[in-house]
């Protein structure tokens, strides 16, 4: 029925009519069956049976409507003549009457039953679930905050106590440079005292590449006096310089 009916969806085909010639005699059994296979199923979409027994041949045209207004061309399968008894059929002619169903698909025209405008979004709604609500998850973002301020805790209490430290040296610098101020202590005894207040990291003792620088100038006596005051300001840079390292292992 592909090369019969045009093959379009929503297509039915609403009535079969047909014609053809009987050459018989007329006493002979004669059964003429106009039919359609079921494209979908077994059996037949259209079957009519003409009976010609004790008829002498003619010619017959017969219109045949299809009941429910007609039937979907997807059903429409081969279709035949069939002859059962004695007698032949000659001129067969075979007829299809269709209409096309312009809503089968509802959404090729807005005016169809059951089309659904495209641009009309049905909103539902979502539940919405925030996954710091969950225990493992805020659990693990506590456990991260407590490192943070653990950590922080940490560097606060090294910063607290190089201070103390410095502090600490610089009270005891000030009661050594009082105490050079009223005694006369030597040079060797301040460098002595420095040394022990003071201990610097193994990374800035570092010794210097040079060689021997002869003395030009022949002083006259044999013994410079100490000069309290030149060491008391070389203590305090030398101060100065351990309180900004200890600051900065601090951080």
């Amino acid at each position: 029925m592909q090369n019969v009916l045009p093959q379009q969806a929503g297509l039915l085909v609403n009535q079969v009519s047909y014609r053809y010639s009987v050459d018989k005699n007329q006493e002979d059994y004669m059964l003429v069956h106009v039919q359609n296979d079921n494209a979908r199923g077994g059996g037949y979409i259209f079957r009519d049976t003409t009976d010609w027994t004790g008829l002498p041949g003619n010619t017959l045209t017969k219109v045949v409507p299809i009941a429910n207004g007609g039937v979907d061309i997807s059903y429409w399968g081969r279709g035949s003549i069939e002859v059962e008894g004695f007698g032949t059929v000659t001129n067969p002619e075979v007829y299809y009457t269709y209409t096309y169903d312009p809503c089968f698909d509802p959404q090729t025209n807005p005016e169809c039953p059951g089309y659904i405008d495209p641009f009309v979004v049905e909103l539902t709604e979502v539940d919405i679930v925030d996954p710091l609500d969950d225990d493992l998850i805020q659990d693990e973002l506590d456990r991260k905050a407590n490192l943070r301020q653990q950590k922080e805790d940490e560097k606060e209490e090294a910063r607290k106590k190089a201070l103390d430290k410095v502090e600490e040296i610089e009270e005891l610098l000030e009661n050594i440079l009082g105490i050079a101020e009223q005694s006369e202590f030597s040079m060797e005894q301040l460098i002595k005292h420095q040394q022990m207040l003071i201990s610097l990291p193994m990374s800035y003792q570092r010794a210097l590449v040079g060689g021997e620088y002869p003395e030009g100038v022949v002083l006259k006596d044999a013994k410079l006096p100490n000069n309290t005051r030149g060491l008391r300001v070389g203590m305090a840079q030398e101060l100065l310089h351990q309180e900004m390292i200890m600051l900065q292992y601090a951080k």
